[in-house]
C-alpha cells in the first residue's frame, strides 16, 4: 500500500505571466507537450518529431507533430537545443507542466518509514535531526538538501550539566515541546561533578516553565541577589551554560547537504563552472535566504524553476521547499531540495511535503 499524500502547492506563478492566455492548449498539443517534458525529465535530451510520432502510434505524421512543436515554441513553452532538430522545455514550459499537467506521485511505505525513522528516532538533538533529515532527502532524491532550522523557542522543561572530561561538560536543554538540544562547554580542570549536580538542581528550581530569554533575566537577578551564596566558579558555569544558546535563540540556522549531487547531472564542460558557482553560493548560504524568505511568507510547498529565481537562473536548477509550523501554526522553518531543472517533480513534491509535516508535528506539545 502507498501512503496517500496531497501536498498543498503555493501560489501558481504561471497565472501571473503576461502570456498565460496563450496556454489554453487543445488536447493534442497538451499530449505532445507532456510527452516532450516527460522524455526530457528522464534523460535531459531534446525530443524530435519522429520519436513523438512513433509514441503516438503514428496517429500524427512527423510533419504534423513538427507544426504543433513550432506553435509550442512560439508560445514560449519549448526551445531548440543548439543545432538539434529536437526540442526541450523552457523554464516557463516546465512551470506550465508542473502547475497544470503534472501528476504528483504517492509516497511508498518504505519512503515513509525512512523519513519517520530519522525524524522520530533517537536523534532528539534538533540540529542532528535536521542535518540527518537534509542528508536523507539528498540521498533519496538525488539533490542537495536544504533546511532552515527554527530558533530555539518555547518553555524550558529541564536543563542539566553533565561532565564529559576533566575540562568539558555537556549542557543539555529540554523544552516542553520535547525538543532536546545540547552544547559542550569548557569547565575548570578538575571541577567536582557534585558542583555540576548542584548547579543543575539550582537552575531547574528557578527556570522550569520559563522561556530561554525569561530564564536569562531571572538568572541574572538571582545571581545578584544570591551573590553571597554563589561562588565565582558557579557563576561562570551558569553564564556559560546560557551563553551557548544565544545564537540558537536569536536566529534560524541554515543547513545545506549533498551539494555534490548537483555535479552528477552535468553533461558538458561549459556547465561545470556554472554548477561550481552555484555550489559555492549554496555553501555560503547567504544567497539562499531570499528563497527561504519567500517560502516563509507563503502558504504551502513552493517550487522555483530556473530563471524564476536569480540564484538558479544561470545554472538551470530548481528548488522544491516547504515550510513547517509550530503548535501555534506559525511558520518557524523550511525544508527542501535543490537539483537540476529536470528533477523528478512527481516524486520529490510529496516527499518534501510529508517531511515538512512530520517535522511540524515534532514542535507540537506532547
Amino acid at each position: 500500500m502507498q501512503k496517500k499524500n496531497n501536498p498543498k502547492v503555493g501560489k501558481n506563478k504561471l497565472n501571473d505571466h503576461p502570456t498565460s492566455h496563450l496556454f489554453d492548449l487543445d488536447q493534442r498539443s497538451k499530449k505532445i507537450f507532456r510527452l516532450i517534458v516527460n522524455d526530457f525529465l528522464k534523460d535531459g535530451k531534446p525530443v524530435g518529431s519522429r520519436k513523438l510520432s512513433i509514441k503516438m502510434g503514428e496517429k500524427l505524421s512527423a510533419a504534423s507533430v513538427r507544426n504543433v512543436m513550432f506553435d509550442l515554441q512560439e508560445a514560449g513553452l519549448l526551445r531548440s537545443n543548439h543545432t538539434s532538430a529536437g526540442r526541450i522545455p523552457t523554464d516557463l514550459g516546465l512551470r506550465f507542466f508542473v502547475d497544470g499537467l503534472l501528476q504528483v506521485g504517492k509516497l511508498t511505505n518504505n519512503q515513509c518509514s525512512e523519513i519517520e525513522k530519522v525524524i522520530n528516532g533517537k536523534l532528539q538533538n534538533v540540529e542532528e535531526m535536521f542535518s540527518e533529515t537534509s542528508s536523507l532527502l539528498s540521498g533519496l532524491l538525488d539533490c542537495a538538501g536544504i533546511v532552515l532550522a527554527p530558533k530555539l523557542e518555547g518553555f524550558i522543561k529541564h536543563i542539566e550539566f553533565v561532565p564529559v572530561s576533566n575540562e568539558k561538560a555537556l549542557v543539555i536543554l529540554v523544552t516542553e515541546t520535547g525538543i532536546i538540544e545540547n552544547r559542550i562547554i569548557e569547565v575548570p580542570k578538575g571541577l567536582p561533578a557534585s558542583l555540576l549536580v548542584e548547579t543543575t538542581n539550582y537552575l531547574n528550581s528557578i527556570i522550569k516553565g520559563k522561556t530561554l530569554q525569561e530564564s536569562k533575566k531571572i538568572i541574572i537577578n538571582q545571581i545578584k541577589d544570591d551573590k553571597k551564596y554563589i561562588d565565582k566558579v558557579t557563576k561562570n558555569l551558569i553564564e556559560q551554560g546560557f551563553a551557548c544558546w544565544d545564537n540558537a535563540s536569536k536566529k534560524n540556522k541554515l543547513i545545506v547537504t549533498g551539494t555534490s549531487k548537483l555535479l552528477e547531472d552535468v553533461k558538458a564542460m561549459e556547465q561545470l563552472e556554472d554548477v561550481r558557482i552555484l555550489i559555492e553560493k549554496l555553501e555560503n548560504k547567504k544567497n539562499l535566504m531570499g528563497v527561504i524568505d519567500e517560502t516563509l511568507q507563503a502558504e504551502g510547498l513552493q517550487i522555483f524553476i530556473g530563471s524564476e529565481n536569480n540564484l538558479f537562473g544561470l545554472t538551470g536548477c530548481s528548488t522544491i521547499i516547504s515550510p513547517f509550523k509550530n503548535k501555534k501554526k506559525e511558520i518557524i522553518g523550511a525544508i527542501g531540495v535543490i537539483g537540476p531543472m529536470r528533477i523528478n517533480y512527481a516524486k520529490i513534491i510529496p516527499v518534501v511535503d510529508y517531511t515538512a509535516k512530520l517535522i511540524g508535528e515534532k514542535f507540537e506539545i506532547k
